[in-house]
């Protein structure tokens, strides 16, 4: 163990405690003011630490440690998850042994899919009984160790505290993700003194890491990037959830308005540029804006930020922007760079600090290039194929609840999800002013992700708006955290899109699978969802089944000060467009109905010239 701590001595260093004591005191100096979790046998020490903890420390009734009982342990994970992409810290949550522990499994992985910094510290059977099936007994770190970032077994009492500490460091710094602590019942039975400082050897871990919080753009390489913007007639700005994670938006936004190029963000990457600017394509990808994906078929010069080319986004990779004559790609984990796209130049580092450097170099030298014939060109996708949908049938078209819904927030609102095309719909018409205000299972595709995220994000930002968009489907994965929002009184509003059924499978049923609606038709479900809502105590808890009564109950849904239940009954035949189909590439994408496409031969030419090319402009 070594110590990396600096500055006065801990005020309880010398203290004797326990391990569950330990536990939590190195909690509350990390910051902790929130943790989320079921009890049971194998955690029970280090509940009743928190317990005492809150006890000696509380001022006004209130726990400087809340303690959140959800519904079901999956439900902590993901409370922990929306808490940490909401608030931008460390979301922890405390479970006991075996299925409390196994319970945790999908928000871990979901976690290090999206690179979300979450401590999950599960109970453990006593190190004595470790291996012989005991009561309430898994292997966690052999579970956990192809999930998470990183997993620790206590069975060293006196690392005890160390580990939490370390804990911590490894789930913030580089790129986040979810760390695990495993730590049997007997360790925190265990006394001894706490020491107050001090972190888990990991030499190998934080070498790396200085060498990225130190990683500096050389005169060299920021010289070549401008060469190849100096060349670019049509660059366009790829902008991931690296951005949001790493809190780097200022530096993105002021990078991209300094040097006037356009900017598509992925699912997660949503509120990296402001969505109302006029720089701003949304979003890319399968289902991304149709302009967005154009720009992408058209740029010379993709410059990817905090984002890593997968599969929803790139698509066909030998299609990817096929007119790039230089991909840039900035990102901190240096595993990301190359893996599905070669690019021309990349740099390993903090998306912040890269932007700023190339931002001050561009300044110091002068860089001036005129891109507004792109600019025009850009302007006229967003004109010419707008997000749209059938604005005149009488059926509930869920594009309108959410657009009706944006207009309500001004795009100040939190937005949570579940996943199918209620989340896709929700990406397609809200906007994010800001980063942290859309919170989504990104990578893994999680149903049950947007109750507990919503109650995680809710209580990381209390004064905000927090509104889950949830579909039929995902809502009953874990529909028992209804109650967990009106047991705390929180001010969470659910609207939930019902189209009796899984409308994305049964969307790509439809196009791919004639129709045969295996499994996905939830027509003979009798779940009376604002009943539910009622039961569990919601008082605003309604349903509208006509279009006519959507504008006003949205309206009263949004202004309603405590925890809100709104059902809309929507077209269970509304689909999701566009899309760009498995195995296509954007030239491939279909634009449905309602949203005008474009001929395949009316991409941009090279170079884009206006007076040559004025059907483009």
């Amino acid at each position: 163990m070594m110590n990396r701590q600096k500055g006065k001595q801990h005020p309880l260093a010398g203290t004797t405690m326990s391990g569950a004591e330990m536990i939590i005191q190195v909690l509350a100096d990390e910051g902790v003011d929130t943790v989320f979790g079921y009890s049971g046998g194998a955690i029970l020490p280090t509940y009743d630490a928190v317990f005492r903890y809150n006890e000696k420390h509380r001022r006004a009734e209130q726990d400087p440690m809340r303690l959140v009982v959800p519904a079901n342990e999956q439900g902590a994970g993901f409370m922990a998850a929306g808490y940490a992409r909401a608030s931008g810290k460390v979301g922890v949550f405390l479970v006991t042994s075996g299925p409390g522990a196994t319970n945790t499994v999908t928000p871990i992985r979901d976690s290090m899919a999206d690179s979300t910094p979450v401590v999950a510290i599960t109970g453990q059977v006593p190190t004595g009984a470790m291996g012989t099936d005991a009561f309430q007994e898994a292997p966690i770190v052999n579970i956990m160790g192809s999930c998470a970032k990183h997993v620790f077994l206590v069975t060293r009492p006196e690392e005890v505290e160390a580990t939490i500490r370390t804990a911590f460091e490894i789930a913030r710094s580089g790129r986040p993700g979810p760390v695990v602590v495993d730590v049997p019942k007997n360790t925190q039975n265990w006394v001894g003194e706490f020491k107050g400082s001090g972190l888990l050897e990991m030499r190998g871990y934080r070498q790396r890491m200085d060498s990225l919080r130190a990683a500096k753009l050389s005169e060299r390489k920021c010289r070549q990037f401008f060469e190849m913007l100096e060349k670019s007639n049509r660059p366009l700005l790829y902008v991931g959830g690296g951005v949001i994670n790493g809190n780097a938006s200022t530096e993105l936004r002021e990078f991209a308005r300094a040097f006037n190029i356009p900017v598509v963000t992925t699912l997660m990457g949503l509120g990296a540029m402001d969505t109302t600017d006029e720089l701003s394509l949304h979003m890319l990808g399968m289902h991304g804006t149709a302009y967005a994906n154009y720009a992408v078929e058209d740029c010379d010069f993709l410059i990817a930020v905090g984002a890593r080319f997968d599969d929803r986004v790139a698509g066909k990779v030998d299609e990817f922007a096929p007119l790039a004559e230089h991909i840039a790609h900035i990102d901190i984990d240096a595993a990301e760079i190359g893996k599905v796209k070669v690019v021309d130049w990349a740099h390993v580092g903090e998306a912040g600090r890269s932007l700023r450097q190339l931002l001050n170099h561009g300044r110091e030298f002068g860089f001036a290039r005129d891109f507004a014939p792109w600019l025009k060109h850009v302007q006229k996708l967003k004109r010419n194929h707008p997000m749209n949908y059938d604005r005149d049938t009488e059926l509930v078209q869920p594009h309108e609840v959410v657009e009706l819904l944006n207009k309500a927030t001004r795009g100040e609102a939190i937005i949570t999800t579940g996943v199918g095309q209620h989340q896709m719909w929700a990406a397609q018409y809200c906007d994010f002013r800001e980063p942290r205000l859309w919170l989504t299972s990104g990578s893994m595709g999680t149903m049950g992700f947007g109750l507990p995220a919503a109650i995680g994000a809710q209580f990381a930002c209390p004064d905000k708006i927090v509104i889950d968009i949830d579909g039929d489907g995902s809502i009953r994965m874990n529909l028992g955290e209804m109650e967990t929002v009106t047991n705390y009184n929180l001010p969470v509003k659910i609207l939930l899109l019902n189209n009796m059924g899984d409308g994305m499978v049964r969307q790509w049923q439809r196009l791919y699978f004639n129709e045969n609606f295996s499994g996905s038709d939830k027509t003979l479900h009798r779940k009376d969802f604002v009943k539910a809502a009622e039961s569990d105590g919601y008082p605003f808890a309604r349903r509208v089944t006509q279009r006519k009564d959507l504008g006003e109950t949205l309206q009263a849904f949004v202004d309603f000060k405590g925890p809100a239940f709104l059902e809309v009954m929507i077209d269970n035949n509304a689909s999701v467009y566009p899309m760009v189909g498995p195995g296509m590439g954007y030239g491939q994408m279909v634009t449905g109905e309602w949203i005008a496409g474009r001929d395949l031969n009316s991409r941009a030419p090279e170079p884009i010239d206006p007076e040559r090319s004025p059907e483009l402009f």
